[in-house]
């Protein structure tokens, strides 16, 4: 991976909650070819933990042979270590060498210990993997401090390459030469930048790709900021649901393969989609505008 801005991209699924395969492909090749750097497959916006292993070998094997896969990343979300090796060895036939790896879920006492033995051994058994430490303490019951990071990058220099850190305890603080750091928000895009910072993995990048690109390019180039302010206040609408539920609701408004997800998961309400549009529309955030055709 390099500086940029990524989605953690939406997995599409049949009636039947089956993965759609296709349609999930080509929603990340879209909001790739409407301004992101790329898009991560089976991050927790991708409903990962909820969706089996053979389904996502399915869509590596199928994204492999896209012209976009260079810009194609995955997480594993699994909790079982073997499952999580296994699926990375998979991947890793199809020249996917990049990974976002959450410390398993579940058990809410994980020590930094136990994560530490954790990535080691995915290590052990795929020297060659390239891994995105994911900190999500809200999903995973484990926060990662800048201590246990630290270890981890020493110990193992060549693959651990980074972090999404959605928990924010680390982006302004956690300096390591060379570290990919990620924050898992359009508000923190371009104060993290400004810090040196790599960029951001977000779920609304879904939908707001273009003003995520024009913020980090403005940036790179120097420029005045002109979209910033809008990109954060469309980040707080969607912050005031729950991420995945007013994603898709918001995506269904324009194509109905996004109306389905796994349970627990559910859409929004009528009402609360119809106060989601509402306050974008109030935005001027209009979708048509920032989805590619």
């Amino acid at each position: 991976m390099i500086k940029g801005v990524y989605s953690a991209t939406c997995s599409i699924l049949h009636d039947d909650c089956s993965l759609n395969i296709e349609a999930t492909i080509a929603h990340a090749a879209s909001s790739i070819k409407n301004g992101l750097h790329g898009s991560i497959f089976f991050g927790s916006t991708g409903q990962s933990q909820l969706i089996d292993l053979s389904s996502k070998k399915s869509l590596i094997s199928k994204a492999a042979n896209h012209k976009l896969k260079k810009q194609f990343f995955f997480g594993t979300g699994c909790n079982s270590l073997n499952d999580t090796i296994d699926l990375i060895k998979y991947g890793m036939e199809y020249e996917f060498k990049s990974w976002l790896i959450m410390p398993p879920a579940y058990y809410k006492d994980n020590t930094d210990e136990g994560v530490f033995s954790f990535y080691s051994l995915i290590i052990s058994k795929v020297p060659k993997i390239k891994i995105i430490l994911y900190n999500f303490e809200k999903l995973s019951g484990y926060k990662f401090s800048i201590e246990a990071v630290k270890k981890l990058v020493k110990a193992f220099p060549d693959n651990i390459i980074g972090c999404k850190d959605s928990s924010y305890n680390l982006f302004e603080n956690l300096k390591i030469p060379n570290f990919l750091i990620f924050p898992g928000t359009e508000t923190k895009l371009l104060k993290g930048l400004e810090i040196g910072n790599s960029g951001i993995i977000s779920a609304i990048c879904n939908v707001t790709a273009p003003i995520a690109r024009k913020v980090f390019d403005d940036f790179e180039k120097q420029k005045v900021q002109t979209h910033n302010d809008k990109l954060i206040a469309v980040r707080k609408v969607f912050d005031e649901y729950n991420l995945i539920s007013a994603l898709h609701s918001y995506l269904s408004t324009k194509d109905d393969n996004f109306k389905n997800l796994l349970p627990p998961l559910v859409l929004l309400s009528a009402k609360e989609k119809k106060d989601l549009v509402s306050k974008l529309d109030n935005l001027k955030f209009m979708i048509k505008d920032n989805l590619a055709a």
